[in-house]
Parts: structure tokens; sequence; C-alpha cells
């Protein structure tokens, strides 16, 4: 099925960031060299206390906001995180809530969930756990969460209308969830498609008008985009440092290049795709009672 194939690509994508340290952002298949992953990851809105509170490793320079920082969470809640990586979200989310809370991740793909492990072994967190398993075939039990997150993940997901089935599943009536991701603005172009690196933070994306009524069919109400954020190609072009994955498919090679260093044709192509795409965070709840 082409589904299981998209995860599968998605998955073994990942497996080499966990392992390798590459990284996705959601400028395409952008990295950041600039800078270390803490500085990326300030620019998606953690703070430098944030960054310093939590294991090192756990922060791999994924994501394309900070769902926890928007989140609302009371001592004594849980949380689940959609696609917890290397577990940054999971960890910010275990001070907010406390001893009495608790956070559950959730990843499909094996090398991470033994590197968010590690992570939360080393940093001694008692109130966070990793489950392997997919988004849209949740390993948890109905009415469980308090808070559901995610930080670009669901973009990924090629069934997206059972995601968010399943966050509405797990979580308790009432339920609140805060998702940071990548939509489309108009339809990603050809050129991109047939390049994209398979762990792209876009190529998955749904047009946003659609994305807001597969939250509303699955049940959410009181669906609303918080922050909307586009980025252009002199947000990254300005940075000398800034790299993107070129993948060349029929030689079934990956090159890290300096934005600087691009063909005319490639930043035509990543100007076309910055263009196309939009990073918002969007929050819904669940009712007591679902229509």
């Amino acid at each position: 099925m082409e589904e299981d194939k998209a995860r599968k690509r998605v998955r073994e994508g990942y497996a080499k960031i966990a392992k390798e340290g590459l990284c996705c952002t959601s400028t395409t298949s952008c990295c950041d060299n600039s800078s270390t992953h803490e500085e990326l990851s300030k620019k998606m809105g953690y703070t430098e206390e944030e960054l310093k509170s939590i294991p090192e490793k756990s922060n791999l320079g994924l994501g394309c906001g900070n769902p926890v920082a928007l989140a609302s969470l009371k001592k004594g809640e849980t949380v689940i995180d959609l696609g917890s990586g290397g577990g940054i979200d999971c960890f910010l989310a275990a001070k907010k809530v406390g001893e009495t809370g608790k956070v559950i991740g959730v990843d499909m793909t094996p090398a991470m969930i033994d590197k968010a492990r590690e992570n939360a072994r080393k940093g001694n967190y008692k109130n966070v756990e990793f489950r392997l398993g997919e988004i849209e075939n949740l390993p948890i039990a109905d009415n469980t969460a308090d808070v559901m997150i995610s930080n670009c993940v669901i973009n990924l997901a090629p069934n997206k209308k059972r995601v968010f089935e399943e966050a509405f599943r797990t979580l308790k009536p009432e339920g609140r969830l805060m998702v940071s991701d990548i939509v489309l603005l108009k339809e990603l172009p050809e050129a991109f498609k047939k390049r994209a690196h398979p762990a792209s933070c876009v190529q998955g994306a749904m047009m946003k008008d659609k994305y807001l009524e597969t939250l509303e069919q699955a049940g959410f109400h009181d669906v609303k985009i918080i922050k909307e954020t586009q980025y252009s190609f002199e947000d990254v072009a300005d940075d000398p440092n800034a790299t993107v994955i070129v993948v060349d498919k029929k030689k079934n090679t990956e090159e890290l290049r300096s934005v600087s260093e691009l063909d005319n044709e490639t930043r035509e192509i990543v100007k076309d795709v910055l263009k196309s795409t939009v990073s918002i965070n969007v929050s819904a709840t669940k009712p007591s009672k679902k229509r």
C-alpha cells in the first residue's frame, strides 16, 4: 500500500536523523548548521532557559514551533506527544505537569525511541515514557490525556484524518490539542516532489483549509490558528551557513549543500516551496460529548 511505503520512507529518513544528526526543518529539507540545534530551536520559539533545562541530545533541531509554550499545561495533567523524536517537547512538558503529571511520547522510529529513552534515563525523568507506535494507531487507551501536542509531525503522516481521529479518541472530554505544523497555501511544485528528501517536513503537507476542516471532521471544536509564520528565501539565503539536503534519486545519493552554492534551478525550487508553505500553531478542544 502507498501509505505503508510512505511510512517506511519517513521511518528510514528519521532513523538516519536519529543516528547521524541530520535535520529537517520547516524550510523544505533545509538545515541550519549556522547554528547548531540550539540556535535553530530558538528561531522556532524555544527560549535559552528551556533548552538548557533538558538533555542536550533531546534537541535534534526538528520541528516548526514550540507547542508546549502555547499549551497552558497544568500540574497533574497527562500529556501525549505525537511524533516525540528525541523527546525535547516531552521533557519540557514534564517540567510543566510536575511529579503528579505524566507525559507519553509516541514515535514510529525505533532509533528515535531508543534515543529518547536514553535521554530520559540520563535526565532522571520519572514522569515520562516513550512508546513505539504509529500516530495513526496510537498504543494508548481511550480518554487518557488532558492535552495532546505535536511538533511538525502530522504533516508527514499519510492518513491525517486517522491521526486526528486517534488524537480525539485518546483525549479526555474537554481535552486540549495544541499542534505546530506545516501546511500548504498552494500545491508544491512538481520539481520539488521529484527531488524531495524522504524526511522532508513539507512533502506530505496538507492544504491549510483542508487541515482545519479535517480536525473538525474528527470531532474537535474551537479549531483555530494561534500563530502563523511564513518564511522567505531571503530568510534562508541571508544565513551563510544555511544548508539544504539535495537528493539525486537516480544516483540514490544525498548531499548537504550551502544555500549560497545552489544552482539556479535548485534555488528556484526552494523559493517556490517557501511560497507554498506556512508554519501554523493550531489549537482545538474535545467537547464533553461528541456530536
